[in-house]
This record gives structure tokens, C-alpha cells and sequence, in this order.
């Protein structure tokens, strides 16, 4: 096993949140050692009714979440899941939620009711908009965060959204990452805090080099006019003759000239500086590259590394040679697909997750006795 899988040793979690956000936020911790206790409503977390489900009919994205992790049934709205909920609330160092501000007051569980019995407590409080501000009572997703940030607007006519969800998955790594901050504070002055992190905050920090062009010109960029969205030639898709796509990468003028001089084109080597966007020059690219074959891309490209790399489907991005010496995306213990950490540790992969179980330690066992419903994958 890696190191990895033990930074976070000792550590207690208890999760009270819902589909991606919150519960990768858990899985990271547990990844690193953490002892995580999902707590969801009676009738489980929504994400049990999205996506397939296996030949033993286990829901494959809630069980791939939650690996690794406790689960336990509790109704937070009866007395006696309240206090089972404070019980294991005392003994926690870390409680992740992610209802709508006010909510955990409303059950009595809020921070300033935890952090008045447990002082050390680190609460992390994931909504879509905030704890304050005009909109921390909206409803919200990943593509109206995107939409609202100004992402959507400049990737594409019309606009797309994106798979992976990037404010979902954004905010579950910030959210571990403030986390991890949280409890090293704590080690210095013994004091939890409360963390109020808002997805719709995420795609902000994402986009740092827009908003400083954004901070010197006042224009917001338009889609397929800045190096990062189509509007450079050196750093766009194409689509090749067999309809197969290809990526060019190379921004650096090393990489650009490689290419240049890998395509036999020495003309396009000053052009490399052209104003953006560079329509001029991307239909020269889209024209050469519609005389080769993604194949006869590589084989002409690569041998230049020169960034180039073809389009895969997720079929046959598993199997590439990266992918598989890296070791980062293995069978589980029931067949089930990981994708791991992207770490080595020393020279050591992460460990395959376990499945969810029910934890042996006693503290936790006691408050558990008649109060739960365990799910075991």
C-alpha cells in the first residue's frame, strides 16, 4: 500500500452531503486514510437513481463515490437521528454538508450548535452559491455556474456545457484542499473552524488568465478568439481526412517549430505570432489536415513531439500505454473500474478502494447501535 493511503490516518469525517461535490471531497479523504462516515436520508442519496447499475444491481456512480466509506441510513428529521448525528459529530474532526444555507440549523446541527461541543471541529459547508449574497438561496448545477461565471459564453457557438462537471469537481478538490489547511491550522492552535465554500465561486479561480486580459482590455473574450478557446492556430482540433480528430498543442515557438518543420511547411513558421484570433492561418491547418488520416498524423507527428495527439473516445483512452503503466485506473474488488488518486507516492501507486463497510471502531459502533441502516457494497 502507498503512503498515500495513510496521510490522513486517525482522522475522523462525517459526510451529510449528496451526489458529486460533497462525497468526493469524502472519497479524497478516505483515499488518504480517513475514517468516513456518509450519512444519508432513509430512502439513500439521489445519486442511488442516476446512471447504470451493475449485473448485482448495485447503482455504479453512487457505489464508485463512496468507496471505501460507512454508510449509514439516518433521519435527520426524527429526535433520534439528531442524537446519534450529535453523537458522531463530537467524535469527528471533519463534517462535510451540502444542503442549502439555513437548512442544518433548522435541524439543530448547524456549526455554531457542533463547534459548542466540539471546539475542534472543521466544518465545511458546500452550496451552490454561498452562505451570503443574493443568490445563496437559489437552486443550481454545474452548467448554471458555468453560465453564470462567464465560461459557457466564449467555448463555443452556441454554448456547451461540459463533461466532467467542472464547478462539481472543482469544488470538491477545494474543498479538500481547504480541509487538509483547516486541520494543519488546527494543529497549531488547537481551534476547528468554519469553511463556506459556494460552487459558483470555483470557475472564478479557473479563469485567472481571462480575467487579467478581462482586468487590462475591459472586453470579454469571445469564443474562438483567445489561445485557449480556438482562436490560435498553434493550439487547436482538427479534423483529419478519415473524420477522426487530432490536437496541436504547441504553444511554445520550440514545439511550434517542430511541427512546422515535421509538416514540411517552413512558411508558417513566422506565423506562429499572429494576431489572434488566427483565421487566416487555421484554415491553412484545416486544409492540411484534412489530407491526412489521424494515423498518418501520428506517424508523421510523433516521432517530432511536437504535440499532437489524437482524439480518443474513453474506450480507448483506458487502454493507452500512459494509462496503463500509471496503474491509476484498476478493477476494484468487484470488477468494479477506479480511477485512483493521480499520485505516486515514493514510487507506490494508491491502493485499490475497498468497498463501503461498517466500521469495527467502538466510539462509532455505540452511537450507530439501533439508530442505522448500513449499505455495504
Amino acid at each position: 500500500m502507498s503512503r498515500f493511503n495513510s496521510f490522513m490516518q486517525g482522522v475522523r469525517v462525517l459526510d451529510v452531503s449528496a451526489y458529486i461535490p460533497g462525497p468526493m471531497a469524502g472519497l479524497l479523504l478516505a483515499d488518504m486514510g480517513a475514517q468516513v462516515i456518509k450519512i444519508e436520508p432513509p430512502g439513500g442519496d439521489g445519486m442511488c437513481e442516476l446512471g447504470p447499475r451493475d449485473a448485482a444491481d448495485v447503482p455504479v456512480f453512487h457505489a464508485a463515490i463512496n468507496a471505501g466509506k460507512t454508510i449509514c441510513r439516518l433521519d435527520l428529521k426524527s429526535p433520534q437521528g439528531v442524537s446519534t448525528f450529535l453523537h458522531l459529530a463530537d467524535q469527528a474532526d471533519v463534517v462535510i454538508e451540502g444542503f442549502r444555507p439555513r437548512v442544518m440549523k433548522r435541524l439543530g446541527l448547524d456549526y455554531a450548535v457542533l463547534a459548542e461541543r466540539n471546539p475542534r471541529l472543521v466544518y465545511c459547508a458546500l452550496t451552490g452559491y454561498g452562505q451570503s449574497g443574493p443568490a445563496a438561496r437559489e437552486a443550481g448545477h454545474d452548467a448554471n455556474y458555468l453560465a453564470a461565471a462567464g465560461v459557457l459564453h466564449r467555448n463555443g457557438h452556441p454554448p456547451r456545457y461540459f463533461d466532467p462537471p467542472i464547478t462539481d469537481v472543482s469544488g470538491a478538490l477545494f474543498a479538500t484542499i481547504a480541509i487538509l489547511g483547516a486541520l494543519h491550522r488546527r494543529n497549531v492552535d488547537g481551534a476547528g473552524c468554519f469553511i463556506d465554500l459556494a460552487l459558483a465561486d470555483t470557475p472564478m479561480l479557473l479563469q485567472q488568465f481571462a480575467l487579467a486580459g478581462f482586468g487590462v482590455s475591459g472586453e470579454s473574450p469571445q469564443a474562438d478568439e483567445t489561445y485557449l478557446n480556438g482562436g490560435a492556430a498553434y493550439y487547436r482540433i482538427y479534423r483529419t481526412r478519415d473524420a477522426r480528430y487530432v490536437v496541436l498543442g504547441a504553444v511554445e515557438p520550440k514545439f511550434w517549430q517542430a511541427f512546422c518543420e515535421a509538416a514540411h511547411q517552413p512558411e508558417w513558421l513566422a506565423r506562429h505570432r499572429d494576431p489572434l484570433p488566427q483565421k487566416a492561418l487555421i484554415g491553412e491547418l484545416d486544409a492540411f489536415f484534412a489530407t491526412l488520416s489521424a494515423a498518418e498524423c501520428m506517424d508523421r507527428f510523433a516521432p517530432a513531439d511536437c504535440c499532437v495527439t489524437p482524439v480518443l473516445d474513453l474506450g480507448e483512452a483506458v487502454k493507452t500505454p500512459h494509462h496503463v503503466a500509471r496503474h491509476l485506473l484498476r478493477r476494484g474488488p468487484h470488477h468494479d473500474l477506479q480511477v485512483l488518486f493521480p499520485a505516486w507516492i515514493d514510487g507506490v501507486p494508491p491502493a485499490v478502494r475497498g468497498p463501503s463497510k461498517t466500521t469495527a471502531d467502538p466510539a462509532f459502533a455505540a452511537c450507530f447501535d439501533g439508530h442505522r441502516s448500513t449499505v455495504s457494497y
